[in-house]
């Protein structure tokens, strides 16, 4: 995927599930790197890298 195309889907994934999106992007890389498919599970932790920036900084 290039660059825009993850900060687009991640922006979509944030829109449609809100916070809970980030966790779930996590666990899809958590899982394909389980299943040894590297290339995708980094893609994951750049959707989910992008979905933390789109975010900012954490609010208490």
């Amino acid at each position: 995927m290039r660059e825009i195309e993850i900060h687009d889907y991640a922006r979509q994934l944030l829109e449609a599930h809100g916070a809970k999106a980030i966790a779930e992007a996590a666990q899809n890389a958590v899982d394909l790197e389980a299943r040894g498919e590297v290339e995708l599970a980094r893609t994951w932790r750049h959707v989910e890298a992008a979905m933390k920036i789109m975010r900012g900084p954490h609010q208490s």
